[in-house]
């Protein structure tokens, strides 16, 4: 390709962990300040928008997408930073994205590796976590990551959803919040041809959650949004021991119009929702320390959730989840963007990223 000054040019690794996409970028040159992982976040959210939507939307991305961006980071005890980038917004912290960036880490040997096992330390807005990765012949084969604290906000909660009634939910932290019902409640099927129905359920629960629970992390009061919604149910498969449904935002919903009612399903099993999960399962006392819980998403993939240990986070109980899974590097890309181009940061349309996408520029 002939060069141009002009031209921006975005190195990429596509990756995905138990299904769910994850695109990987090097944050060099980007110039993000901050001295702590939530500033830099904050950063990325007041100028690096504009990244995210070209990273994300089409005609580069697609709803189902999410992308790491792995910083330096602030705390010199770590290996490597990572800010996540979701339809809806950077997050603190992503257990597949982790995941997606460990393997690109790993296998492209941007960190130094020795086989038969890795350890690394990953610094987020949300906390230091602790990844382990089994590497085989420069493979990441397993990467298991001790998470940040997870505690339980509320339990059985009555919540008023239109259209659905009161459901009683779970408020639960595993490195997002996040809002959890039985798909029993809500009366929807978990499975992938309900995808519809689940996402219109799920994302109605979301923001009735948002609107009716003040929620903000004792260390990290930054953190202060119930995020995701995650439907539950039992097992479908042999060998696991439930199946889930977390749905991530692509728009402002409103509860009063039904249409604003979409999102798109993870695909993944969902790190940080399983880690907000067996926290709350253990605060009913149906995992203690040391117990494993096999969590299945709607396409069969799986991730190992164990109560690793108890914990407290300024004074409020709770339990370091420990979670492994697996990625798959599916392609290396340079994103291109010409100086003429009139989507340089992307667009979305109705078709395919709900009712208020519009057309939208960005």
């Amino acid at each position: 390709m002939r060069a141009d000054p002009a031209r921006q040019v975005i190195h990429a690794v596509d990756v995905h962990a138990a299904g769910e996409p994850g695109r990987v970028l090097f944050a060099s040159g980007l110039g993000i300040r901050g001295s702590t992982m939530a500033e830099r976040l904050r950063y990325c959210e007041n100028h690096l928008d504009g990244l995210r939507s070209l990273v994300l939307h089409e005609p580069r991305g697609y709803p189902g997408l999410c992308s790491p961006l792995i910083v330096p980071p602030a705390d010199p005890s770590c290996d490597f930073g990572m800010i996540v980038m979701e339809q809806g917004g950077f997050r603190p912290m992503s257990g597949s994205n982790l995941i997606c960036a460990v393997t690109v880490l790993i296998e492209t040997g941007a960190v130094d590796v020795s086989e038969p096992l890795t350890t690394l330390r990953a610094d987020t807005a949300a906390g230091v976590v602790t990844v382990r990765a089994e590497v085989s012949g420069g493979r990441a084969t397993s990467v298991t990551f001790d998470n940040v604290p997870a505690f339980v906000h509320a339990l059985d909660a009555p919540l008023d959803v239109p259209e659905y009634g009161r459901i009683p939910v779970d408020i639960v932290f595993g490195g997002q919040f996040y809002v959890q019902a039985q798909a029993t409640h809500i009366g929807v099927e978990l499975r992938p041809g309900n995808a519809k129905a689940i996402i219109r359920a799920a994302s109605a629960l979301r923001q009735a959650a948002a609107e009716s629970f003040d929620v903000s992390h004792p260390l990290h009061p930054e953190i202060d949004e119930i995020g995701l919604p995650m439907i539950h149910g039992p097992a479908v498969t042999p060998g696991t021991d439930g199946r889930n449904a977390v749905v991530l935002p692509n728009g402002a919903v409103d509860l009063g119009d039904p249409r604003t009612w979409t999102g798109t399903l993870d695909r993944s099993p969902c790190g940080t929702g399983t880690s907000g999960r067996i926290a709350a399962k253990h605060a009913r006392s149906e995992l203690a320390v040391g117990d494993r819980f096999v969590h299945e998403s709607m396409l069969g993939t799986t991730f190992l959730a164990e109560v690793k240990e108890e914990t407290t986070v300024a004074g409020i109980p709770g339990i370091i989840p420990s979670i492994t899974g697996r990625g798959w590097i599916t392609g290396i890309h340079d994103l291109i963007v010409e100086a003429d181009d009139p989507f340089p940061c992307g667009y979305t349309v109705g078709d395919l990223w709900g009712q208020d996408a519009d057309g939208a520029v960005g």
